[in-house]
Formats: C-alpha cells, structure tokens, sequence
C-alpha cells in the first residue's frame, strides 16, 4: 500500500501546486521579471500589495485611455509607459507608504508636479492611500506623452 500510495502521488500534475506569492522587495515594491508589453504590467500591477493594487490599476487604466497605442514594458521592477522607439515618457514604483510615478521630462510639464529630482528635465507625483487626482494626473500624462522620450 505505500508503494501505491507514492506512485500516485509522483504522478499528482504540478498545476495543483499552491502559485507562489509575488516576491516583494524593499518597501513592497514587487519583484517582476522585465519584459515588453503589456502582460508584465499587468503581473506587476497584480502583485502590488494592498491599496497600492488598486492605484496600479487605475493609473494604468488612465494612462491608456489618455494616450491610445501607448507601449509598455517593466524594467529594473518597475513599469514604463512610452513609444515603441521614441523612449518613455513615464514610470511608477511601490515604496512602503506610497507610489512614486516618474514624469521623465516633468520639469515641462504645467503646473509643475510637486517632487523635485536631482535631475533637471525629472518631476515626480507621490501618490498615498486615497489622495490621487485623476483630472491632473490624466492631463500630466496626455502633456508627459507629447514630449521627447527618455531612452533607457
């Protein structure tokens, strides 16, 4: 009877296995292997903890009702939003108490987003629990998506 027992569960398809939790790096930032397109933002987005799932969505949902045929990748775990061979125009990233989105060519944006990067032509947006402005964050994007990319 134990042999049978450890044949059958040999043979048990891995699909029953439990899926494994999305790693999380420092300050709930989801660790999501890079890739094109749009299934990468879309694993990184589902794998965001808490509230900040939720901003995901909805950030990626304005950015592609803003800028129809946007082009989408994740590197270094974090989501770019662009044009195919004209460079990225804007990221976002989880920290432990809010989401970064980085406007690439931010400083000409009006009115400015309120973070300041060491970086000139850089402006970020911190978005908390409950505090984003879809009317001024959807007009950043459509202006952000007009401007020359960033080729990283």
């Amino acid at each position: 009877m134990t042999r049978k027992t450890t044949r059958q569960s040999a043979k048990k398809p891995a699909a029953r296995k439990a899926a494994a939790k999305p790693v999380l790096l420092s300050g709930g930032n989801p660790q999501i292997a890079k890739g094109e397109g749009d299934a990468p933002v879309q694993a990184y987005i589902a794998a965001m903890p808490g509230w900040k799932r939720d901003v995901g969505r909805k950030l990626d949902a304005l950015i592609v009702r803003a800028v129809p045929g946007v082009h989408k990748a994740v590197k270094w775990n974090t989501p770019f939003y662009g044009f195919k061979d004209q460079g990225w125009f804007l990221a976002y990233h989880c920290f432990a108490k809010y989401v970064k989105v980085t406007f690439f060519q931010g400083s000409s944006l009006r009115p400015l987003p309120a973070g300041v990067s060491k970086y000139q032509a850089v402006r970020y947006l911190d978005i908390h629990e409950g505090e984003l402005d879809e009317a001024q964050f959807t007009d950043w994007v459509k202006q952000a998506s007009r401007l020359p990319g960033e080729r990283l």
